[in-house]
């Protein structure tokens, strides 16, 4: 069995362009945990065939390449484009080997994107993992020329592990640093950085629309700042949004001004390999919720199945949380009250899973008042998106929740345009969601022509 890591360096194919898109760019990749201690390697990647599309007899001799990639930069037309020397099919039955994409965030606010290689010849199997880190900064173009780079890195070494000799060669370079070593995770005493691996962002915006009888003007502004190291996480963010509304009934005008805050923050240390503790508070103004000032204090245990560093193709967690919360309320609730403080019990199950047939993930969570019991809350949800047979995919996903927690209500109550406009909650014993859906594609699976002309416009 084959695995590599984080192999980097630029990638050209005969005939393509060299103005700086993904065939020629140098990525920033850096070597991961299957290449710890090794010599840093930069790959060069020559590809011979990188012809415009051919007949049907040329393109069989050519690997062919399932992408399986749902999220951020997912452009198959993009990467059909720039990599024209492999067979890329709409089928995975058909396919030699089936690329999974998947990403993640990065301390710095940039993303990470990992790649996994899975031959399909049962009597020869082969592995292999590619990955690709962007910066915060990057343009989308940037990202995009990244990681097609790092997909026709994989696929040429995949081309050469398994016959397709004339289709590309990796040639191993030279570096300026042949002693440096790359451990995939930088920390503070690594690189002279001012910033100590923190991270600052802001965000504004103002919006306004409206028609004769209708208008809705909201102004906004977040903030937010994290630090993220291997063993310590933190992150605090928050922002604040004013809207004004207003509706002409047949009888009268309906107006509503309201303005919302909060403050959200997060403390996570990684305690063993499978094992988190975390400390979580937050604060904020929730009119919708009744709730004039709302203050609470979470302490948190997480224990994880997988490696964490499995997240993004598959994880298995169970948290529990005990949380100390204030309530001051905008009117006196259900129970005959303005505030309260109360503790807070929950306990969660996550599942996720990426692989070849499709994805599912799936959870439940339950919550209770220690000073009522009765006032609960348990919520079950999930989703899947699975390939059945060839072309035939079936997705579906599905929430609910038994609902008896709702301390925060107005006695009150929510007047009709209130109601209609989901500006006050009401009361309800669950709440529910579903959605399913088929697609089905058929016809040829091996035209890689990319035609530009005339795009619609989204």
């Amino acid at each position: 069995m084959i695995r590599r890591t984080g192999l980097s360096g630029p990638v050209r194919a005969r005939g393509e362009r060299a103005d700086g898109n993904a065939v020629t760019s140098v990525m920033r990749a850096a070597v991961a945990d299957g290449l710890r201690g090794a010599i840093m390697a930069a790959i060069a990647v020559s590809a011979i065939g990188g012809w415009p599309s051919e007949p049907l007899q040329a393109q069989q001799s050519r690997p062919n390449v399932f992408f399986d990639c749902n999220g951020p930069r997912c452009d198959r037309q993009y990467y059909r484009t720039e990599i024209a020397w492999v067979n890329w099919v709409n089928d995975r039955n058909v396919a030699d080997v089936h690329v999974i994409m998947t990403s993640q965030g990065t301390g710095a606010g940039g993303r990470e994107y990992l790649m996994d290689f899975m031959g399909t010849d049962d009597e020869s199997p082969y592995t292999d993992q590619q990955t690709y880190q962007s910066l915060p900064t990057d343009t989308d173009r940037e990202v995009l020329d990244g990681v097609a780079n790092t997909l026709a890195l994989g696929l040429a070494v995949f081309a050469n592990q398994s016959g397709y000799r004339g289709l590309a060669s990796v040639i191993p370079l030279a570096t300026e640093q042949p002693e440096q070593q790359v451990e995939g995770i930088v920390s503070a005493d690594e690189v002279d950085d001012p910033w100590n691996l923190w991270v600052f962002r802001l965000n504004g915006g103002a919006g306004i629309e409206g028609e004769s009888s209708r208008s809705n003007t909201e102004l906004e502004g977040r903030f937010s700042a994290w630090r993220t190291a291997p063993v310590w996480k933190f992150s605090i963010s928050g922002g604040m949004a004013h809207n004004r509304l207003r509706i002409d009934l047949t009888d009268r005008e309906f107006r509503d001004n309201r303005t919302r805050w909060n403050v959200d923050t997060r403390l996570v240390y990684s305690l063993a390999e499978h094992w988190s503790v975390g400390l979580m508070g937050s604060a904020g103004r929730f009119l919708t919720y009744n709730l004039n000032r709302r203050f609470a204090a979470t302490p948190t245990l997480e224990f994880s199945v997988f490696p964490y560093e499995e997240a993004t193709r598959r994880s298995f967690t169970f948290r529990y949380s005990m949380a100390r919360i204030y309530n001051e309320y905008t009117e006196r609730t259900i129970y005959d009250v303005t505030q309260e403080s109360r503790w807070v019990e929950s306990m969660e199950l996550r599942l996720d899973q990426r692989q070849t047939w499709g994805s599912v993930g799936a959870g439940a969570s339950g919550s209770l008042y220690l000073h009522d019991t009765d006032l609960r809350r348990f919520s079950i949800w999930g989703g899947a998106s699975i390939r059945i047979v060839r072309g035939f995919t079936v997705n579906i996903s599905g929430n609910a929740s038994w609902v008896n927690d709702q301390i925060f209500l107005s006695a009150r109550g929510a007047t009709d345009e209130e109601a209609l406009l989901r500006l006050q909650r009401r009361p309800t014993d669950f709440d529910y969601g579903t959605e399913i859906g088929f697609s089905y594609q058929f016809g040829s699976i091996y035209n890689n022509v990319v035609n530009n002309r005339i795009r619609p416009r989204f």
